[in-house]
């Protein structure tokens, strides 16, 4: 069982899609936070940056990255981030099943351990956690999928995910796993989701009958 974090595990996306579309709109970008969510959720920051310089026709400061996560990760704090609803009784469920359970993010290393931290989800994976800066292509490529599960040992047609972003679903079928996708979010582009190859549902309580059926 291969877990994106953001969206998946923590309920970042509204937090970190209204700190990002601030910050664009500060550098001439007039994104909301629902168009910032359809162009760049499920990507990494580093693809995100080079849409948001293509869009713009210019680079855009060197510490815009910089600043911008710490806004964000304040946001976290205050708000305070909040996991999933249901997603940590459905870990252990999958875990008790006897399946291995891990995280594949967009986000670096650092980011997941301060959000899974932040919402007491860090230890369910025992360091099992996977960055896109650990592999050559971000998502909708499937490159950081197929390092979770070689890493895990484990077959990508025996592999399933977890998501919610349509780039992660593309990454998924790319990769030849099963893809599940978390609708359940008010934002969540659920026709995306289903065209992109996701087998769509929107409660993580129904997640260990759809993997375990």
């Amino acid at each position: 069982m291969i877990f994106d974090c953001d969206g998946v595990l923590v309920d970042s996306e509204p937090l970190s899609n209204a700190s990002f579309s601030r910050a664009l709109k500060a550098h001439g970008l007039d994104w909301s936070v629902e168009e910032t969510m359809r162009r760049l959720m499920g990507r990494s920051l580093k693809s995100c940056v080079e849409i948001v310089e293509a869009e713009l026709g210019r680079k855009l400061p060197h510490d815009f990255v910089e600043k911008m996560q710490a806004v964000t990760y304040q946001s976290f704090r205050d708000a305070p981030l909040q996991p999933v609803p249901g997603v940590k009784d459905a870990v252990l469920a999958l875990q008790g099943a006897g399946l291995e359970t891990c995280v594949a993010s967009s986000g670096s290393v650092e980011k997941m351990r301060f959000t899974l931290g932040l919402t007491d989800l860090w230890d369910l994976f025992g360091g099992r956690v996977y960055s896109t800066s650990e592999v050559p292509r971000g998502k909708p490529f499937p490159d950081l999928f197929l390092h979770a599960a070689r890493s895990m040992k484990e077959a990508p047609g025996k592999s399933v995910v977890v998501e919610d972003s349509v780039p992660g679903i593309e990454a998924a079928c790319a990769a030849g796993m099963k893809a599940l996708a978390y609708a359940g979010a008010p934002h969540a582009d659920r026709e995306g989701l289903a065209a992109a190859g996701g087998c769509l549902f929107t409660d993580m309580a129904q997640l260990p009958k759809l993997v375990l059926a």
